[in-house]
């Protein structure tokens, strides 16, 4: 069961805050100045941190985060899923409040929690919201919002990238990028998979774990719900073709691909996953919210015990609940 413990907030909490500016220094500066504009007129304390560099942001939020959690204010992450799952992980382990001013391409959390996507709109929702707890992922003990992955999926996020560094950061280049990694090659791996008294081995070429419901309905999956009832829904593709893979991408843009027979799910709590032949004691590519990282088999994917407490748009703090 999750561990609720409320972190303290001041009646007019300050905010500390950690914006990724490293794909556009302008539009960092930009938001900042909106965020002082905003806490200015609202009478709040604002400790702004804008970072050039993305490799710096997990460093710089966790002393972000404590300072966050001694001043009983809130952290708040500004940037893609991949930026607010580094901040609000940092949230996690300080014990700290946690809120977002979200962008990026696809947006998930932050659609998914309310957030209007103008940043000027969201810093108001933040100022008027209410805290809550909600659900995490974890990948052997690492947090992630969204989504985590290892096979073809991190390649098919490593070519995006490649592919926004020359056509710009777009939903048109991220599906482009899709198609090319798709008709290109790729490895399957030999897996053991366990998920409470379930196990089976087989052959696949993703496995691919989801934790936001938006995403997971867009997808067309009809077990996209289990995600509000403290639980993950995992999808584990077996082997296909070029073509086959091409069709099931434009089935799940369609929001199909529950009905892909080569798409095996599990809804679970508890997955551990050990890669098999010659790269079972090696380490492995995992993608977790557009961001990659390298880690030991076995891959252990979990709810993690202690939620994260985000500051989403809805009642004022300090509202009474009806």
């Amino acid at each position: 069961m999750p561990t609720l413990v409320r972190p303290p907030l001041d009646a007019r909490p300050p905010w500390v805050v950690v914006i990724n500016g490293a794909s556009g220094r302008q539009e960092g500066e930009a938001i900042a100045g909106f965020i002082r504009d905003a806490l200015g007129e609202a009478g709040i304390q604002g400790s702004i941190r804008l970072v050039s560099h993305a490799e710096e942001i997990p460093g710089i939020a966790e002393q972000a985060a404590r300072q966050a959690r001694e001043r009983h204010g809130i952290l708040v992450g500004v940037g893609g899923d991949g930026t607010l799952s580094a901040v609000a992980a940092a949230a996690i382990r300080a014990g700290a409040a946690f809120s977002a001013v979200p962008g990026g391409t696809f947006n998930y959390f932050g659609r998914s929690h309310g957030f209007p996507e103008e940043p000027q709109a969201a810093i108001r929702a933040v100022l008027h919201g209410e805290l809550r707890p909600i659900q995490v992922g974890q990948v052997n003990g690492q947090v992630f919002l969204v989504n985590a992955s290892f096979g073809l999926y991190p390649q098919l996020l490593e070519d995006r990238e490649a592919f926004k560094r020359q056509w710009g950061r777009s939903r048109p280049a991220a599906w482009g990028a899709a198609l090319l990694t798709l008709l290109g090659r790729h490895r399957l791996h030999r897996l053991h998979l366990k998920a409470g008294d379930q196990e089976q081995s087989m052959l696949a070429s993703t496995v691919f774990v989801g934790n936001n419901r938006l995403q997971l309905e867009h997808m067309g999956l009809p077990e996209a719900s289990v995600v509000d009832d403290g639980q993950l829904l995992g999808m584990i593709l077996r082997p296909l073709g070029r073509l086959g893979l091409v069709r099931l991408a434009v089935q799940g843009a369609l929001g199909r691909l529950g009905d892909a027979d080569e798409v095996e799910r599990v809804v679970f709590r508890h997955l551990t996953v050990a890669p098999g032949g010659w790269w079972r004691r090696r380490t492995v590519k995992v993608a977790m919210d557009g961001e990659q990282f390298r880690m030991r088999s076995p891959l252990i994917f979990d709810v993690s015990p202690t939620p994260l407490w985000l500051v989403a748009p809805g009642r004022p703090m300090g509202e009474p609940h009806p």
